[in-house]
């Protein structure tokens, strides 16, 4: 399966398409400066304990303070605590633990007031970003992912992913990293380190070593609350853990970034690098990929399949509903039945599709079209486990209930993507009163006539939508060419499919708008 990575870099954030065999799957977007990011270390102090949650509240920083339930602390909480008071007090000599001295692991059905006390500071992992009206969920169990290894202090155990199902491979991964990782540091092998040779593993932990060190030199100084260390951007994110044999392009069109990422690309797989790509025509890239055409037809509330079919997708504060339509193919020549089947099993691999695509978490409800048969019931629950394997995130699927209605629990560690497909009406702008659209090529010539005569960029591209391009470039003489006669100068006209009828925007040489 081909995948292609496409990256488009505004002025507030960047937004991350992973396409595969040219379908949309995922889209993230990042701003810059976002913090309380997934995998984000930070030293927070305890604000409150909830005896009756068994959980506590801790000031990282975010309006909201985060959550950390006694089951996220982690057996090795008396280990962390007492390395962070002796890095804070300055006792910590350096930041290997070969003579720190482990503390017991903490009971697992104890009480939160036994193990943290108001006002403590505590070094703590954001797992879930902050969503909606909550803060942060965090952990206390800290643990740093590379390419090939998940580093996990204060702890002596190397484990392997279960997914890698050879026993010999198993147990070469097993003894390479108990005799090379570090005392009191444990090692938890990811799937991708499958047959990779020493030295990629080698040079993996030593990132990851480093990475430790800095969060230690970071603690020295720091004072609660403040972030100590920071995951990687979400484009490298995605890259380390997703990148693998079936990549064929990463197409960029900002230089920083692409220069980043090929670097990144340098120590992390060399042979990929030549894969990075910098996007450098005057059309923006997702664009030119399709990416913004699928978004527009993916992200709705409305979703449409090529059989006809379509699904209404409901989102709620408690979960999301997913209602699953026939439409056209109500006509098809077969029964009720089959009918049935072949359009749910077609909406099973368009909703594993928008889950991912939307990153959709906690409760979704899915209502298939009712089918009699228990063996077309089966067919769709596997149908369904299948198409969602490639799914990072941990979820279950429950089977169908009597009444036709699937239910899919989902990590939820992002808000849900919600991008806003529906335009302004072209003609009132959402006011509910009619503009004199009739006036649309006076108000463009006026403001052209400004920007020519006061602004006077070298270059202008006028972006409208292509019925207006249209209607400006056809005929003879068009009013393309009125515009050069009366001002002197070559307007670029240049069709854009996301505008709504009545939008225009004037551009200058660089691609950025001229207000």
């Amino acid at each position: 399966m081909n995948k292609d990575l496409i990256i488009s870099s505004g002025q507030s954030e960047v937004e991350i398409a992973l396409l595969e065999e040219k379908r949309l799957v995922e889209l993230h977007k990042e701003t810059p400066d976002s913090n309380f990011a997934v995998g984000d270390i930070y030293l927070g102090r305890v604000k409150k304990i909830a005896a009756g949650l068994n959980a506590a509240f801790v000031e990282v920083g975010h309006e909201k303070d985060a959550f950390l339930h006694y089951f996220d602390l982690g057996p090795q909480l008396a280990s962390f605590n007492k390395y962070t008071k002796n890095v804070l007090s300055g006792a910590a000599t350096g930041p290997w633990l070969k003579d720190f001295k482990l503390e017991k692991d903490i009971d697992k059905g104890g009480k939160i007031d036994q193990v943290l006390q108001q006002g403590q500071s505590i070094l703590v992992q954001i797992a879930k970003e902050p969503i909606s009206t909550k803060g942060p969920r965090i952990t206390s169990e800290v643990t740093m992912a590379g390419r090939y290894l998940v580093l996990v202090p204060f702890s002596d155990r190397v484990s392997v992913s279960q997914k890698i199902k050879s026993r010999e491979e198993r147990e070469r991964l097993k003894r390479l990293l108990l005799s090379i990782r570090p005392d009191n540091f444990g090692v938890i092998v990811r799937t991708v380190a499958e047959n990779k040779k020493v030295a990629e593993i080698d040079t993996d932990l030593k990132d990851l070593l480093a990475k430790w060190e800095h969060c230690f030199n970071a603690l020295k100084s720091a004072k609660p609350p403040q972030k100590i260390l920071g995951e990687l951007n979400r484009t490298s994110a995605i890259l380390r853990d997703l990148l693998n044999e079936s990549f064929t392009n990463i197409h960029i069109d900002d230089g920083q970034l692409y220069d980043e990422t090929k670097e990144y690309l340098r120590m992390i797989a060399p042979d990929k690098e030549k894969i990075v790509k910098h996007y450098k025509n005057p059309e923006p890239v997702f664009e030119h990929f399709g990416v913004a055409k699928q978004i527009k037809g993916l992200f709705g509330k409305h979703v449409n399949m090529p059989s006809g079919a379509y699904l209404v997708i409901e989102h709620t504060e408690a979960l999301h509903v997913i209602d699953v339509n026939s439409g056209n193919t109500a006509k098809a020549r077969h029964d009720q039945e089959t009918n049935a089947l072949n359009v749910n099993l077609d909406a099973a691999t368009e909703v594993a599709r928008q889950l991912r695509l939307r990153d959709m978490g906690g409760i979704i409800v899915i209502d298939f079209i009712d089918m009699r048969s228990a063996e077309n019931r089966k067919k769709l629950l596997q149908k369904m486990i299948d198409e969602m394997k490639p799914d990072r995130a941990k979820h279950n699927i429950l089977p169908l209930s009597r009444f036709g209605i699937m239910e899919i629990t989902r990590e939820r560690v992002r808000p849900a993507m919600n991008i806003n497909t529906s335009e302004l009406c072209p003609a009132c702008k959402g006011t509910g009163e009619v503009q004199p659209s009739v006036l649309l090529i006076d108000d463009i010539e006026n403001n052209l006539r400004y920007l020519l005569n006061e602004v006077k960029p070298p270059s202008v591209t006028l972006c409208v939508h292509p019925f207006v391009e249209s209607f400006l470039t056809r005929g003879y003489p068009s009013i393309r060419t009125k515009w050069l006669l009366k001002f002197k100068k070559r307007i670029k006209v240049k069709p854009v499919n996301d505008y709504s009828m009545l939008e225009y925007r004037f551009l200058n040489a660089q691609n950025e708008e001229i207000k």
